[in-house]
């Protein structure tokens, strides 16, 4: 069996495959549908700390979880060490999450320019500081999730310092800032911080497919994997990439079919808990029909809708005139 147990901080999940926080994506519907197929830990959207203490309803409701949603994390970005302890706190007395994580990857424009995500990589001591005054102050365990720098050795600064001001674990992008989502992820530079470190690593980029999952286990050494970009739409990536780790054969699926119940199931959620208008559903249209037969002529034809259930209607007889 090639799948872990994982620990972070006092929780100790089934397995080690983690859902990655994503701005647009990460809604409790879709942490929850994940959780289906098998996401050990799944993460909220990152949510800004400023506009979490100024009320913003938009951000409050990207902490919402379930019963059904446990364990999860909660994402945070900022740059003022008070500001975001203040935040911290909020989420932990508000959402009880099991992880309270501090971006310090996101390369964004706009979230760089106001000094946070991957900006903060340049600032080691701010960044301890930061991780310090959570993990002095809270009772949730504490994570960051980084990119690489330029160089080897200034990543493992950030690396070493988030650990000893007391975080639980440490998730690492194996791209910089500068690459945004181009190029591969770098597996040698992951294993060095794995290496470098005694507090669990979490391997994140280009995790695509059961092959890639276990080619960045086994490369990295880490002792988890954050599945992103590849889960979006596609939340059956990890019932194939857990089956495979734990039994070596991979799972036969219809990606039509399965693509079209899973859009169908999201719905329900969304619906369920109240979501459909917060998100942009033709946007998570596109991302679930994205590869499917006929799916171009689908998107030409949501781009007129808004309504929730003429969308999935839509998407339904569509796809089903292809089989």
């Amino acid at each position: 069996m090639r799948l872990k147990k994982l620990k972070i901080g006092r929780t100790e999940l089934p397995g080690n495959l983690l859902l990655a926080p994503m701005a647009d994506v990460t809604n409790l519907a879709f942490r929850l549908l994940c959780r289906r197929y098998g996401a050990d830990l799944t993460y909220t959207e990152m949510i800004n700390a400023d506009a979490l203490l100024n009320e913003n309803r938009k951000s409050f409701i990207k902490g919402l979880s379930s019963p059904d949603d446990r364990p999860f994390g909660v994402q945070l970005v900022g740059s003022c060490p008070e500001k975001l302890r203040e935040a911290a706190l909020f989420v932990e007395e508000e959402f009880k999450p099991e992880v309270i994580d501090v971006n310090v990857g996101c390369p964004s424009r706009c979230i760089i320019g106001a000094g946070c995500g991957s900006a903060l990589l340049n600032s080691p001591e701010l960044v301890h500081t930061i991780i310090s005054e959570l993990t002095g102050t809270l009772k949730t365990p504490v994570s960051a999730k980084i990119r690489l720098l330029g160089r080897e050795e200034k990543t493992l600064e950030i690396a070493r310092r988030i650990e000893e001001a007391g975080a639980s674990a440490l998730t690492v992008h194996g791209r910089t800032a500068a690459q945004m989502y181009s190029g591969n992820s770098d597996l040698m530079s992951i294993k060095a911080v794995k290496n470098e470190l005694s507090i669990p690593v979490i391997a994140n980029g280009d995790i695509r497919n059961e092959e890639s999952a276990e080619r960045t286990l086994e490369l990295t050494g880490c002792d988890g994997l954050m599945i992103g970009r590849a889960a979006m739409g596609n939340p059956f990536i990890f019932k194939r990439i857990r089956h495979y780790l734990e039994t070596g054969e991979k799972l036969e699926v219809d990606k039509q079919s399965r693509q079209l119940e899973d859009f169908d199931a999201y719905v329900s959620l969304l619906e369920e808990h109240n979501l459909i208008s917060s998100i942009n559903l033709r946007m998570h249209a596109h991302w679930f029909t994205k590869g499917l037969r006929g799916s171009r002529q689908v998107r030409e034809k949501l781009n007129g809708l808004k309504d929730g259930k003429a969308i999935t209607e839509l998407i339904r007889s569509s796809c089903q005139e292809q089989y």
